[in-house]
């Protein structure tokens, strides 16, 4: 699965310059700064949120950013449309497709 910068941040698409920056503050808090208690070590991902809050902050790189999201999604739903738009091969059934025989006996045990 592919993460966006907001998604780091815990934010929607258009969120203000302020709720970034308590977002930001908020994830770096909740994941104390890249140490659990557990010891488990977090700096990958706070690196992440660092490059996310660098990204969404700057009027211009998310400009940039969500212009590419964009086309990404606009790639994405091409392609998802000409994969429902194509006919299923000749030789595949469709489970609704019971041969006749197995129908006769199941029907009277369906009932």
């Amino acid at each position: 699965m592919n993460y966006t910068h907001y998604d780091y941040l815990d934010l929607a698409p258009g969120a203000s310059t302020a709720r970034i920056e308590a977002a930001y503050a908020a994830v770096l808090e909740r994941f104390a700064y890249g140490v659990t208690e557990a010891g488990q070590d977090l700096s990958g991902l706070v690196r992440k949120i660092h490059a996310a809050y660098e990204v969404l902050s700057s009027p211009d790189k998310r400009k940039t950013y969500d212009a590419e999201l964009a086309q990404q999604a606009a790639l994405a739903d091409a392609e998802l449309k000409a994969m429902l738009d194509t006919q299923p091969a000749a030789g595949t059934r469709l489970v609704q497709d019971v041969p006749g025989a197995l129908r006769g006996i199941v029907a009277p045990l369906a009932a």
